[in-house]
């Protein structure tokens, strides 16, 4: 009888043995076959079932909960596509959320902000999350920028603060101005501005290099809440910027 042995199943699936003969015990993936001795042997349609199984355990879902899903005899294989394209998605969405807040400390430089959180939401705006200095903390606390913008920004008082936000948005407006006059990103006015914008960071939270500030113009563009930051100041502004900057990296021999 053809199929795949247990140890050929596990190597292939990158799962252990022992999870494969639990599966077996709690009914969630029997094995079709056997061979003559009675060991066990896997099928196209068991392979297929465990791939099923993994990518709903990747999602969280317990075996239980997975069992039930699997055994809806209510639910076509096509279906079951279009539910993990949907889990997947929700998923993604989510870590670019996360990823967003955690960026957005950095850029914002909200690490070490000694300022009463009343104070912040004034500073900030009403956009402000708190969140976003614990998970910033909590991922780049080891880094060269974090620690840089620790010591520039540790003793920065409220209207340090104020100034800081007042050159950010002044920067902006800028922007928002040359690229409504019609000036193209990769011009030397917008060139000039997207420089700007790399020096205010650099002069308030860390050294941004050309490197950084391409990084940053990649988020501007693919992440929601950078967009939105800059759509809030004028339509189209963030995929502007993002040339720019990328025009002045350029420029700059990076």
């Amino acid at each position: 009888m053809s199929g795949y042995t247990v140890g050929e199943v596990a190597k292939v699936a990158k799962v252990t043995v022992r999870t494969l003969h639990h599966y077996d015990r709690i009914k969630l993936l029997s094995p079709g076959g056997r061979t003559a001795a009675g060991y066990r042997l896997y099928r196209e349609a068991d392979l297929d079932r465990l791939q099923k199984i993994l990518f709903y355990r990747e999602l969280g879902f317990s075996l239980e909960e997975i069992a039930a899903v699997l055994d809806d005899g209510d639910t076509s294989p096509t279906e079951h596509l279009r539910r993990q394209h949907r889990l997947l998605r929700a998923r993604i969405d989510r870590l670019q959320e996360l990823a967003a807040a955690v960026e957005h400390a950095m850029e914002a430089a909200s690490m070490g902000i000694q300022l009463t959180p009343e104070e912040k939401f004034e500073v900030f705006g009403p956009d402000y999350d708190e969140s976003w200095e614990a998970e910033a903390e909590q991922r780049y606390a080891d880094t060269d920028p974090w620690k840089q913008a620790r010591r520039r920004t540790g003793g920065y008082s409220k209207a340090d603060w104020q100034r800081v936000t007042a050159e950010a948005d002044a920067v902006h407006r800028r922007l928002a101005e040359a690229m409504a006059a019609g000036h193209a990103p990769d011009s030397v006015e917008a060139m000039d501005l997207a420089e700007a914008h790399r020096a205010q960071i650099t002069a308030n939270h860390y050294d941004c290099d050309y490197r950084i500030h391409r990084g940053l113009a990649a988020m501007y563009v693919a992440d929601p809440r950078f967009t939105a930051t800059y759509e809030k100041i004028a339509p189209g502004l963030a995929q502007w910027l993002h040339d720019a900057i990328l025009a002045n990296a350029a420029r700059a021999g990076h």
